[in-house]
């Protein structure tokens, strides 16, 4: 109790990307060995203010800009981190990481393995995801099922900005390849941050609300959607269980089995596709585990099954929101909800989460 009170009177609100900014200062300063690379690490908007002031305090050989060349900056990255370094590489967007998949999936995620378990790869890859301001089909997608995938990943997709400090912070001295997701949407959200060094254990999702008539599963961006549509369903008098994932590999399920086997009920919402998605994996185990134990009520969320319009009318058809979670929990529970849309229809995010969002980059 004493210590929780110690790191709350500790904590003040800050920015998510100002979280993930402390957290690469806090740990370059604890070791010698972190380095930073990645197009627009050093230039004037460093990636939405994540990297701001590195360079200045740990100068040019620690955190530099790199050519347009995913895949040879990544076997570099690789490289440095087989001699003893730990690089985080950062993309401004996941679709630039496609360029290097190979990399990524043949060479970083089977290194350990391939060598006995002599050598590791203590590489950590930033990933920028998210939506809105016209991206278009080829930079607004949400692929954290590749990754998610591959044997010898871990994949985080942090919620808080909390979470996000503490989850890199562990991501960057992970002995294993860690693949670390933002989505852009979350950078500008605020939360209370210890100003003191901290780590949270990979592999551990979190029980944000409790309840007992329903349970919804989430991560990244969409735990912000679930937490909004839990505010609705408790104005109708629905007491809603909220599990945030974290990691999505490692990928920890018994919170998920022990919610569900008191509610019976279970949404999971997706932040991408949910097509061989995350919410089927979770299904998938739920199903598995107690399915033949329990009458469970089931229902996914997830991006449109296509890929996203630029046009901002389209585009917002394609992503599920507080509203459309609402009324599944409705569904499942037998009631109907029927003033939800016109009561909260405010709520509803356009292209842009706020007024302060000035584009992607």
């Amino acid at each position: 109790m004493q210590n929780k009170k110690r790191n709350y009177l500790t904590s003040r609100k800050i920015q998510f990307s100002e979280a993930i900014n402390e957290a690469l200062y806090q740990s370059m300063k604890k070791d010698r060995r972190v380095i930073i690379m990645g197009l627009g690490v050093d230039d004037p908007k460093r990636i939405f203010g994540t990297t701001k002031k590195l360079k200045e305090v740990f100068g040019s050989k620690r955190v530099f800009d790199m050519p347009t060349s995913e895949n040879a900056m990544t076997g570099i990255a690789l490289g440095a981190s087989l001699s003893n370094f730990k690089p985080v590489l950062c993309h401004q967007r996941v679709e630039f990481a496609l360029l290097s998949m190979d990399q990524i999936i043949n060479q970083a995620a089977k290194w350990f393995y391939m060598n006995a378990g002599q050598m590791n790869a203590p590489i950590v890859i930033r990933l920028i995801v998210g939506r809105g301001w016209g991206q278009g089909p080829q930079h607004s997608q949400s692929l954290e099922s590749l990754f998610a995938n591959i044997p010898g990943l871990k994949v985080i997709t942090p919620s808080t900005a909390y979470d996000a400090k503490g989850l890199l912070n562990s991501s960057i001295f992970d002995k294993n390849p860690v693949i670390f997701f933002e989505h852009r949407w979350l950078h500008s959200t605020y939360g209370k941050v210890p100003k003191k060094y901290y780590k949270i254990p990979i592999g551990k999702s979190k029980i944000l609300k409790k309840g007992n008539d329903i349970t919804i599963v989430s991560n990244s961006y969409m735990t912000i959607e679930c937490l909004k549509a839990q505010k609705i369903l408790n104005y109708y008098g629905v007491k809603t269980e909220i599990i945030d994932l974290r990691s999505l590999r490692p990928l920890d399920t018994k919170p998920i089995i022990n919610s569900v086997k008191k509610t019976k009920k279970l949404i999971v919402v997706d932040n991408g596709w949910m097509n061989f998605g995350i919410s089927s994996e979770i299904l998938s185990v739920v199903s598995e585990t107690i399915g033949n134990k329990f009458i469970i009520k089931t229902k996914r969320l997830g991006l449109l099954d296509t890929p996203i319009p630029s046009t901002r009318k389209l585009a917002e058809l394609c992503y599920p929101h507080c509203i459309d979670i609402s009324l599944a929990a409705g569904k499942l529970l037998n009631r109907n909800f029927i003033d939800i849309k016109k009561k909260y229809n405010k709520w509803l995010p356009t292209d842009v989460p706020n007024s302060e969002f000035r584009g992607p980059f």
